[in-house]
């Protein structure tokens, strides 16, 4: 199993080490176009196999895509990071170009591979690599629903002063600080809803903090967030590459499903060695389908913005 990340930044760097941790890909490849940066990055990461107690070798490429041949999954980070006060969307012209140019080169050396879209603005971006590429839309995954759905879990648990393994929810729709549709109603604490341990007020602050979660941290930090992003990622390639059938909630492209067509945006999906093995269909609320059509024309109007 040998899984491609592209872009060495800390995000990239984040997915690498989490993976190679996990101990289930024999091979990470990190690639960047700055000179011996990926190299000193996997270097740094290879040193910590000892006292993490993994075996997969982590190699670094500096601009060389043959290096990558033979990839399984490929995941794509490259591009600019926020900086304080940008929307994701701002993010589209410079990186449109990268994630096209990336995509191709990848898809070159490892025809067979499954691609994982990171780059912001993400939901348009995973649609660029459907639109450039023509590869079946199993095989094409946008990572969002996964990271925003734990900084979900996160919000919940704070608000219920409960062990974070207490709680499950997910967060559906676009990935943007509008666009996020956190499943309010779905949500539990061992199985109990928690809307029996917390009010409709508190619950809409849950969601609201939910979805300026990525802006809250770009504040304090002066750029994008990394440990949860590369976790995250992570936890999407081991489902695709240990079949683990996991569910997950992703930017895929719909074709009818949840009343939608012609556009990448999250929804759970089934993830296994074909990469998405299937769309799940879940009952949403009246409010929680206004919320999705309203996340939907927020992604069309970013769509619109691409030079397809």
């Amino acid at each position: 199993m040998k899984v491609t990340v592209v872009g060495a930044g800390a995000v990239g760097a984040s997915c690498a080490e989490y993976i190679a941790i996990k101990n289930f890909a024999s091979e990470v490849a990190l690639l960047d176009i700055k000179e011996g940066y990926a190299e000193g990055k996997a270097m740094d990461l290879m040193q910590c196999a000892s006292l993490n107690g993994f075996d997969t070798k982590i190699t670094g490429i500096t601009n060389d895509y043959s290096k990558t041949a033979g990839s399984d999954i490929c995941v794509i980070t490259s591009g600019i990071p926020r900086k304080p006060g940008m929307t994701r969307e701002e993010l589209i012209g410079i990186n449109a170009g990268i994630v096209k140019t990336v995509s191709a080169n990848l898809i070159e050396y490892s025809p067979n591979t499954i691609i994982i879209v990171v780059s912001n603005p993400m939901d348009t971006m995973t649609y660029l690599v459907h639109k450039s590429t023509g590869l079946p839309k199993n095989r094409i995954i946008g990572m969002g629903g996964a990271l925003d759905s734990a900084r979900f879990k996160y919000r919940l648990a704070e608000a219920l002063e409960a062990p974070i393994s207490d709680v499950d929810g997910m967060v559906i729709g676009g990935h943007s600080d509008t666009g996020m549709v956190p499943l309010t109603s779905h949500a539990t604490r061992n199985s109990i809803k928690v809307s029996e341990f917390l009010n409709e007020e508190r619950l809409q602050q849950v969601a609201e903090d939910t979805k300026v979660g990525g802006a809250t941290l770009t504040k304090l930090l002066g750029t994008s967030a990394w440990y949860a992003p590369g976790a995250a990622v992570s936890g999407l390639v081991q489902a695709i590459a240990c079949d683990q059938k996991k569910l997950f909630p992703c930017s895929t492209l719909l074709e009818g499903e949840y009343g939608l067509n012609d556009i990448c945006i999250g929804v759970p999906v089934i993830l296994g060695k074909n990469g998405i093995e299937s769309i799940v269909d879940i009952e949403l609320s009246d409010a929680e389908k206004a919320h999705m059509q309203a996340s939907a024309e927020g992604v069309r109007k970013t769509n619109g913005l691409l030079e397809l």
